[in-house]
Parts: structure tokens; sequence; C-alpha cells
């Protein structure tokens, strides 16, 4: 969509971009506060970020539960969501155009003026306890949280994070949000058609009853090389498995495009030089990389499941690819695949104003930077064989690594295929 960008600083310390998109017919609004599982005050009360997104739409200074905020919210079709991560707490709306300014109302009743309580606690224990426990059974997910916590990351597992839900009491919950959601740690992206209207969102966001605050700091994880772990499941059919390469430091703009290209290189598509070959071969239904970072830092993932008889023909092309990256034994016809296929997916990116919002608002909560759409056209086209390279090597000669899988197996055999990834690099 044809777009501006414009930052804003309010008189309340909050920070934000608003996004004009001409002609739109929707409105689009994103708050975050670095409200996530990092700034929770104690171990043992981990889950209460989370617990607390859950409780947000909830009773506030207007509704006297969940179900008549929802009725109100959603009258005309608007849509509401919450998410919560290590790092933020985020709070999504979406409605139609003529109806922005109540639902901006809205939305400041349920991030700026809950009334927490004891019932809506209770029964949000029970919905959080079933959908951890549900997250038990996706395997796919148990490896990140074990790897994180090799990495020297001081995350919980989900079985860790069930224990902490009974230790959890109204007071831990009105006290997270009472540090955590403030006017100097509020960040947001609002798109849509704002002309004309960017001073009463303004005035409407600075009026929001939010104490001052201060502006909260992601914590600096030290990170470990964390070697191969295992989470042994006797009911495991095949090997589930993920791993990370990290940087401790934050890619520009331009090394995002790069390490993008490289996975597509890598994994993009059925051409691709790992998954598109362990495709032909029939080894493996799937296999990606991606990335993702903090303030602080940046790691490369991959993830994948491969039948347990085909594992290691999975990881011996994995080495073999990623040895010759960092060797520079990629074609240049390979790069210059992955740019168009960049520059086309990039005109496919932003084509309503949700898709606006979620571009932007990742890397602007990460770092406070964006880069608007249009540059990146260009970041795109000075993507070079050479950077490709250098990136490669970075993130898999930093020394923080690590691999975790799930299966029915020994962990013998999980050692085994990550020394030949490591053998490799």
């Amino acid at each position: 969509m044809k777009h501006s960008i414009e930052e804003v600083k309010l008189k309340n310390g909050s920070r934000g971009l608003l996004i004009d998109a001409p002609g739109a017919s929707v409105m689009d609004f994103r708050v975050a506060f670095r409200a996530g599982n990092k700034f929770v005050k104690r171990p043992d009360i981990y889950e209460v970020a989370h617990l607390m997104e859950h409780m947000a739409f909830g009773k506030n200074s207007q509704y006297a539960d969940e179900q008549a905020y929802e009725n109100e919210f959603t009258k005309n079709g608007a849509y509401h969501n919450a998410w919560t991560s290590d790092e933020f707490i985020v709070y999504e709306a979406e409605c139609a155009d003529f109806e922005w300014e109540r639902i901006l109302e809205l939305q400041a009743l349920a991030v700026a003026e809950p009334r927490f309580n004891d019932d809506e606690l209770a029964s949000e224990k029970g919905n959080v306890r079933s959908e951890l426990t549900g997250y038990q059974n996706d395997y796919s997910r148990l490896i990140w949280p074990k790897l994180q916590q090799a990495l020297g990351d001081p995350s919980l597992t989900y079985s860790e994070r069930l224990k902490t839900i009974n230790n959890i009491t109204l007071k831990d919950v009105r006290d997270h949000h009472r540090r955590t959601h403030t006017a100097n740690n509020m960040q947001f992206v609002i798109t849509g058609s704002l002309r004309g209207r960017k001073k009463k969102i303004i005035n409407m966001l600075e009026a929001w009853s939010l104490e001052a605050g201060e502006t909260l700091e992601t914590p600096i994880t030290e990170y470990k090389n964390a070697g191969a772990n295992l989470i042994r499941r006797k009911d495991a059919s095949n090997v589930c498995f993920g791993f990370s390469f990290i940087l401790p430091r934050i890619l520009s703009a331009h090394e995002l495009q790069v390490l993008r290209s490289l996975n597509h290189i890598l994994n993009g598509t059925m051409s691709s030089k790992i998954f598109g070959t362990a495709r032909k071969r029939g080894i493996v239904y799937g296999i990606g990389s991606s990335n993702s970072s903090d303030k602080w830092s940046t790691t490369w993932d991959f993830d994948g499941e491969v039948n347990s008889e085909n594992a290691t023909e999975l990881f011996d092309l994995i080495a073999v690819e990623l040895a010759k990256v960092i060797n520079g034994d990629i074609g240049e016809v390979d790069v210059a695949a992955a740019k168009s296929y960049a520059l086309g997916r990039h005109q496919m990116l932003a084509q309503t104003p949700s898709q606006l919002s979620g571009y932007y608002l990742y890397r602007y909560l990460s770092t406070g930077q964006f880069e608007p759409l249009d540059s990146t056209i260009k970041l795109i086209d000075n993507i070079n064989k050479g950077e490709v390279v250098c990136i490669a090597r970075e993130f898999m000669q930093s020394g923080i690594s690590g691999l975790a899988a799930v299966g029915n197996m020994n962990k013998s055999v999980v050692d085994e295929l990550w020394s030949r990834v490591l053998g490799a690099i």
C-alpha cells in the first residue's frame, strides 16, 4: 500500500509510528510494552506476564467482565488480541475506518484501566494451564525452551512454567501491570487513513491513564555454547530438532536482508540447497531456517522433523551445504535468484494496514529503528555474494550455538548428529 511514516514522541513519554495509508478502509492499532517474561520479578511466578495478558480484556473501569467488553468491542466486526513474548506484551486491534475512535477508546480501557479480580485470575489460570499443557504435546514447541536454557537464557520449559501458575497471586498480577504498563515504557504502531487525524490520535494516546514510569531495558543474556540436548519421548516416532547460531549484536537493516537471502538459498523453495535437495532425495518433509533478535543479539535458527533412519543423511547434507557457504562455494546465480525472490515477496508484503503494521512493528520494538519499505528495495539490490559469505561465517564461527531434539533415542545419537554439523564448519 502507498503510505508514509512519521515517528512521534508523546508528551507523556510514549513513542511510536503513525503510518498514513491514504484511502485505507481499515485502522490497525498495535500497542506494546517491555513487559514479557524477562521482566517478571521472580522465577517462581514466571507465568505472571502471560497470565496478566490473558486477563487484560476482562473487567475494566467501564465494563463488568470480559463478555460485556467483548460484546461492545466486536459489535461492528472489530477484532482484538494480545500476545506475550520473552520481551514484550503486544495488544492488537483492527476495525473499520468509521469506528476507529471508539475502538481506540476501548483499547485504552483494556491496556490502561483493567480491574483485575480473583474470579478472572482463577479462570485464566485454568486457561493458561490448558494452553501450556497442550504445548507439551507439540514437539516443535518443546525444543526451543530447552535450547534457550542450554544457551544460557533464564527462560523456563513448559513443564517448569506450569509449576509456577499456582504461585501467582492477584497482587503479583497488579504489580506486574503497575511496573511495566507505563507511559515511558509504551511503544505503538498505528496504520490507516490518518490524514487530518494525527493530532486527535496523539491527544487520545496522551490521555491514557498510565503512570509516567520508566523505559525498561531488556536484560542482556550472557550466552554460552550449548552443545547437543535431548528431550527423550518414548512415543516420538521421528526426530524433531532445532539448532541456533547466535551473534551478540543486532544486525543492520541491510544485514537482515543478506541473512534472509541466505535463508532462501538454503531452505526457501523446492530448489534450495538443503530443503530442496532433501525433498528430492525423499529424506525429509520439512526443514527451514529463520532469524530473530532482541535489543542485544541476533539468532539464526534451523528447525525440522526427520525420520530416525534418515537423520544422519539429513545432517550430513546440512553440514555440507553450510560448509560450502562459509568457504565461499555458492554461485552468483544463487544470490541473484534469492534477490529476485526477495524483491517479489517484498512487493507482496504490505497490502493491508495490518500487514504494514506487522512489517514495521518487529524491528521498531527491538531496536527503535525502522526502514521504509521503499528503502528496502535498495537494500536488497545491493546484496552481493561476499556479504552472504561473511554473514554466514560470523554466525557459524561466533562460538555460541546449540541443538535440541525431541525423540526416542539415546543422547549419544544427538551428540553425533550435532558433531557432524560442527565438524564441517
